[in-house]
């Protein structure tokens, strides 16, 4: 079986089928055994829903974790000492968040997943890079929101790095035009949340009827959907209105969320989200939690082998999707391929982008 250094020298996406479950399913179960001798509450979970032995046959026996556990409770499989930082999730009905607990190997290895993921997209060097959000949202290096902990996260895959907006959230335009005559004739790289993108960059620039040249460049997204959503706006026409402003064509968003760092699945050049050979996704029927076959919707699982700091290699999320297939996505790419629906009705609103409207 490939250790974690091995898979980290290999394209993400090369290895499918069967290998690669084989592959997770040995990892996870090392995972599984870590966390139940150093997580005493993951063990009584796992003793109470009878997964006193988990060593399945197939990825979908692994016990999950529901994903609100860890607004309740705090899980580690470390010392405190061995603690590196603490990452926060976002939500806006209540004051509760996920606090995830990360020692330096766990911090390393979400690392380095995110940079083997993130260079089959953006090629092996650092590009000149854009933040489409304002510098001010970086401030406790300790203890980071989803928000600030994806801007540190992506910011390392750019160099020259420009934050777009002020303090105000208002587009530094003299800068942004430097920056753009600066590296004329190179590949840059943008990366905001979904809805910064929307509200301060595209609405801002359509309002003043005015575009910038970003032609030839990459954006990556993620989160504040719900938003978009409540404006009737889908991912084909925010991709085509990021277009109409900005000339960018290789527009990428992509799923992931704090409990599971670094084992993203990005979105390809079909419009489906991919796991990559860290990760993988289930999805099962809302009320039975019975798998459900390719094609229907249902409740999605992340399943990730990087988390050894805290039991959250198996999350059952509150998110709705549909497995469209394996292996044989038109974009080449192995691999389970899919879509996201959306949040479980009456579910907490909750995204990496959602704590700028609450003021956080």
């Amino acid at each position: 079986m490939p250790d974690l250094e091995a898979l980290f020298k290999l394209d993400p996406y090369e290895i499918g089928g069967e290998e690669k479950k084989g592959i997770l399913r040995e990892h996870l179960i090392g995972l599984t055994e870590r966390h139940r001798k150093l997580c005493e509450p993951y063990f009584r979970m796992t003793e109470a829903f009878g997964h006193s032995a988990d060593r399945p046959d197939d990825l979908a026996s692994l016990f999950a974790v529901p994903v609100q556990i860890f607004k309740h409770h705090e899980l580690k499989s470390m010392e405190t000492e061995g603690l590196s930082k603490t990452l926060t999730s976002s939500g806006t009905t209540s004051s509760r968040v996920s606090k995830i607990f990360l020692d330096k190997e766990t911090t390393r290895l979400q690392t380095k997943a995110l940079s083997s993921i993130m260079r089959s997209y953006l090629g092996p060097k650092r590009l000149p890079m854009i933040i489409v959000d304002t510098e001010s949202v970086i401030k406790d290096r300790k203890l980071f929101s989803a928000r600030g902990g994806g801007i540190i996260g992506l910011s390392s895959f750019g160099r020259n790095h420009l934050y777009l907006f002020d303090s105000e959230m208002k587009i530094r335009h003299a800068e942004l035009d430097a920056f753009i005559k600066k590296h004329q004739g190179e590949k840059i790289f943008l990366f905001g949340f979904t809805f910064m993108i929307w509200q301060h960059l595209v609405r801002e620039l359509e309002a003043a009827g005015v575009s910038v040249n970003l032609g030839g460049a990459t954006m990556v997204h993620s989160g504040g959907w719900k938003k978009l959503e409540q404006e009737k706006v889908g991912n084909e026409d925010f991709k085509k209105r990021v277009r109409n402003v900005t000339g960018i064509d290789k527009i990428y968003n992509f799923y992931g969320m704090v409990e599971q760092m670094g084992s993203v699945y990005m979105e390809c050049e079909q419009g489906h989200f991919h796991a990559s050979v860290f990760s993988e996704i289930i999805v099962r029927d809302i009320l039975s939690h019975e798998v459900v076959p390719n094609g229907q919707t249902g409740l999605i699982e992340t399943i990730s082998i990087l988390p050894h700091s805290y039991p959250g290699h198996v999350i059952l999320t509150e998110d709705q999707g549909v497995i469209h297939g394996v292996d044989d996505c038109k974009c080449g790419r192995k691999g389970t391929y899919f879509s996201v629906i959306g949040r479980l009705p009456k579910a907490e609103v909750r995204g990496c982008s959602d704590t700028y409207e609450a003021g956080t």
